[in-house]
């Protein structure tokens, strides 16, 4: 009977959390690769905080911002600085969810 009623648990916890709409999406960086200047661009189902950030290859964050999207599209626009050459990790982040791609650096 217990089984029964934790195997019932998971699998509902398990649809809930197939089921809800994701609150960001269509993550795409134009340029990319690039070498000076690329717009990191997302969708966003509402107005809320998001955390932009990138990533090195062996997983040191090397930029960080934390901003409010607005409903519909939106672009940060990221500068090369003083990143080397080398393949990063770009992630958007809300209360619920990370999505994350990579890009290029030439």
């Amino acid at each position: 009977m217990i089984k029964k009623i934790l195997l019932l648990l998971c699998f509902s916890s398990t649809l809930g959390m197939l089921s809800q709409e994701k609150s960001v999406n269509k993550l795409v960086a134009s340029q990319n690769p690039y070498n000076s200047i690329t717009n990191i661009s997302f969708n966003s189902t509402n107005k809320q905080k998001v955390q932009v950030s990138v990533k090195n290859v062996i997983g040191k964050t090397v930029f960080s911002k934390e901003f409010i999207a607005e409903k519909g599209k939106n672009t940060i626009r990221c500068n090369r600085g003083n990143l080397k050459t080398g393949i990063y990790i770009y992630a958007i982040q809300t209360n619920n969810e990370i999505i994350s791609k990579r890009f290029v650096i030439e």
